[in-house]
């Protein structure tokens, strides 16, 4: 999937913007808190309804501005998609494909693949294991519907039981039969699939990692859960009681976690800022490849101030796999033109510029 060209208004710090793109590469340089970040933000956006680092609608709109405005215009092949999004104060958002409003916005997941790379990455390895959670979820829902479906019920059923053990009623013991029901059938089939995920998964994980870092390390990704040893029904009914008394579900895939290993030890304890920020990266460019071997179209990738704490060898091989013909539409951004030049030294195809400043963009030619 391709974005040919983007229309903004009122978003973050642009107040207004019209741009159009490379098919392939696009390279944007700032200082720091320009708005390089707010117009990968925007791209993002459009592909997942809601923002990667996970603010209220609101704190979109741009401070002194009632409304935001974003509009996509994409191609993939002959298939042209306009995406709208209208954000207003106090108002439900609005998304629409090709000006027809979505019922649900979960019908717009995997429309439009996108994998970003950003320092806020590093949440994945310093924080709690629902940012593990989030990651694995939004790549696996990015081309599997039926897991998108069964999240949601999910966690339906999760907050009824929740509400239940919180709340003393009637003929309670049926209610929770019916909700636990729910839970195990929908919880078998995300641990299952979840599994699934990681099997396939690591081994592309691992030759990216090899790749950036020349086998200097050895890294690994292994699925924690309640599930891998117990049947979730008999768990759930097991802990009924104690869960009455903690007021919440104690069990279940939602308390699942993955433990990102650097040297068989996790690398929150160990791994220095290169390493930490070798292994987001390997981790999604590995996505990026998951996605297209699972049947999506190219997704477009987001490269936010990757070249940071990395040494020089690993920045060479990180620009060597980005230009690739295996990638399609890339957006790159810096504080300056040093990696940048270096990129555009060594690529053959076709790319724009921009500058940033305060929350103006301009293509230079």
């Amino acid at each position: 999937m391709i974005i040919s060209r983007i229309s903004i208004l009122n978003f973050k710090n642009i107040e207004e913007a019209d741009l159009l793109f490379s098919p392939k590469m696009n390279y944007l340089f700032g200082n720091n808190g320009m708005g390089k970040t707010n117009l990968l933000d925007a791209l993002y956006y459009l592909s997942f309804t809601k923002n990667q680092t996970n603010l209220f609608d609101s704190q979109l709109i741009k401070h002194d501005g009632d409304f935001c405005i974003l509009q996509g215009f994409y191609h993939e092949g002959d298939s042209l998609e306009e995406i709208y999004c209208g954000l207003k104060r106090k108002q439900k958002k609005i998304f629409k494909r090709n000006k027809k409003e979505y019922e649900r916005l979960s019908e717009h997941i995997g429309l439009i693949p996108l994998v970003m790379v950003s320092p806020s990455d590093i949440d994945l390895i310093r924080g709690g294991s629902d940012e593990r959670r989030k990651f694995v979820d939004m790549l696996i829902c990015q081309y599997n519907k039926d897991y998108l479906h069964a999240l949601i019920r999910y966690n339906k059923a999760l907050q009824q039981r929740n509400s239940l053990l919180r709340n003393v009623v009637s003929n309670e013991n049926d209610l929770y039969e019916i909700w636990e029901t729910t839970l195990a059938s929908e919880g078998e089939f995300i641990h299952r699939t979840r599994m699934e995920f990681v099997s396939e998964f690591i081994s592309v994980f691992k030759e990216y990692y090899r790749n950036i870092s020349n086998e200097t390390e050895t890294i690994d990704l292994q699925y924690d859960s309640q599930l891998n040893d117990a049947i979730f029904h008999v768990l759930l009914t097991e802990k009924r009681e104690k869960d009455k008394i903690l007021g919440y579900t104690s069990t279940g895939v939602h308390k699942d976690d993955f433990r990102f290993l650097l040297d068989s030890y996790l690398i929150r304890k160990i791994g220095s800022q290169g390493q930490c920020k070798t292994y987001l990266i390997a981790l999604k460019l590995a996505q990026f490849r998951f996605l297209v071997r699972k049947g999506s179209c190219l997704p477009i990738l987001l490269l936010d101030d990757i070249f940071d704490k990395l040494d020089a060898d690993r920045v060479e091989q990180i620009i060597h796999l980005v230009s690739q013909p295996e990638f399609g539409q890339i957006f790159i951004t810096d504080t300056n033109r040093k990696y940048l030049d270096e990129i555009l030294k060594g690529i053959d195809h076709d790319y724009k510029l921009f500058q940033v400043n305060n929350g103006i963009i301009n293509e230079l030619k």
